[in-house]
């Protein structure tokens, strides 16, 4: 079944974009050749240096790293788009790091190894009435990324080779179904786990019941063919997953808002998953917004029997219970992340300072299963991204970025005392 929908991804691929590209007459159009005077061709560009002190390591690791991305983004014609994007990432200065593929295993982990990857192959379709379609290698980034995302974080991104159908019919009710055969992990082709085989269905329904307030049912069934360099812990990563999540924003004054996610899951053992197991998942995040500031107060809770836990593999699992990425892998006694994060976005000051975002967030971890104390962690974030014509050092420049990031987490009777910083310039062409 992967054979077969791999080789229909590649005959819609090649004929999509001959016709798209090379055969503009082939379709009665009064202007066919917009597919060509209105594509976009764009460059992201990304330096980023990471710095790694972790104890049980007699170094600290240091990355740094640039990522080249270059796209063509086609015009459409006939309800027909087409897409082609590629990634290059390498090393400008030090490589103090065990990029996973590189055997610098002295050093600790920094996820970003020099990779040269087509990041996404995509033709779609928009000649059905409130309906879209889209077949190829593509990023899927569903809800907050917490069980299905492209860990953009990092210099490579995780991208699916998936066929993917969107209907927005019925008003206020957004459908989304996709069907992937493999996915890409940021480790890159060269990585044992870099590629993943699979056969995943992903089902989900949006309604947005009231203005900025939303019930979002889902469903995600795994199934890998390949699991080889996970370690033991994340071994059964088949799995399937239903789910429930209620998010919104309730004004009260001009300027003062109640926030809010609810959200609780179920998930099984699937497909070549050798275990038999059921855990839990629920996350309950209240919060107010007031004048550019942001305060939330979460728990989120991952469940586990003391052999398999509640697991999201292909989550962004960087944006989810702390920067220092001790629990990409769900402990099998489970995961409490009880946390506090502030933010504000500041206005009014002046030019250079105004749309800069600060974050700071505290984390206290524990098991679900058990009395273990996981440890805490504290994450400081500042960014801002320059996007106004008189800003740019370069005129085609369409915006550039800076950020400062640090995770400083405090082991207790799980995994070991890590700080990590980071510092990151883009440009985006």
């Amino acid at each position: 079944m992967n054979k077969t929908f791999s080789c229909c991804i590649t005959l819609l691929l090649t004929t999509g974009f001959l016709v798209l590209l090379l055969a503009p007459n082939a379709f009665a159009s009064s202007d066919p050749h917009d597919i060509i005077r209105n594509g976009k061709f764009y460059a992201d560009l990304r330096h980023r240096y990471e710095h790694v002190d972790q104890s049980g390591f007699s170094k600290d690791a240091t990355a740094s790293t640039f990522r080249s991305r270059f796209g063509l983004l086609s015009g459409e014609y006939q309800g027909f788009q087409a897409s082609i994007e590629l990634d290059s990432v390498g090393t400008i200065g030090t490589s103090r790091y065990n990029s996973t593929i590189n055997g610098k295993t002295q050093f600790p982990t920094v996820a970003d190894p020099i990779v040269n990857e087509l990041n996404a192959l995509w033709v779609s379709w928009k000649g059905l009435p409130d309906t879209g379609i889209k077949v190829g290698r593509q990023p899927i980034n569903l809800d907050n990324q917490r069980f299905i995302g492209t860990v953009g974080f990092r210099q490579n991104d995780q991208t699916y080779d998936a066929a993917a159908i969107t209907n927005t019919s019925i008003e206020n009710l957004h459908l989304y179904y996709s069907y992937t055969d493999k996915v890409n992990r940021v480790t890159g082709h060269q990585n044992p786990a870099g590629k993943l085989n699979s056969q995943i269905h992903m089902g989900r329904a949006e309604y947005e019941f009231l203005p900025n307030q939303k019930i979002i049912a889902y469903t995600y069934w795994l199934d890998f063919s390949n699991i080889q360099g996970f370690t033991a812990a994340s071994s059964g990563l088949s799995s399937k997953t239903y789910g429930l999540r209620l998010a919104g924003k309730v004004p009260v004054t001009n300027d003062f808002d109640l926030l809010y996610v609810v959200e609780g899951a179920r998930q099984h053992d699937n497909g070549k998953n050798s275990s038999d197991y059921s855990a839990s998942y629920y996350h309950v995040v209240p919060g107010i917004g007031w004048s550019g500031f942001t305060i939330e107060a979460g728990i989120e809770s991952l469940s586990g029997d003391g052999q398999n836990a509640f697991g999201t593999p292909l989550a962004t699992l960087h944006a989810h219970n702390g920067w220092a990425d001790k629990f990409l892998v769900t402990p099998v006694d489970g995961l409490q992340d009880r946390y506090l994060r502030a933010t504000y976005k500041a206005n009014g000051i002046n030019r250079w300072i105004d749309n800069t975002v600060v974050q700071l967030v505290y984390h206290d971890f524990n098991a679900v299963k058990g009395n273990a104390n996981y440890g805490s962690e504290w994450n400081f974030d500042i960014t801002r991204v320059f996007t106004e014509r008189e800003m740019m050092p370069i005129s085609y420049m369409k915006s550039w970025s800076f950020g400062v990031r640090y995770a400083d987490y405090d082991a207790q009777d799980f995994d070991q005392d890590t700080r990590k910083g980071w510092i990151t310039l883009g440009a985006l062409f």
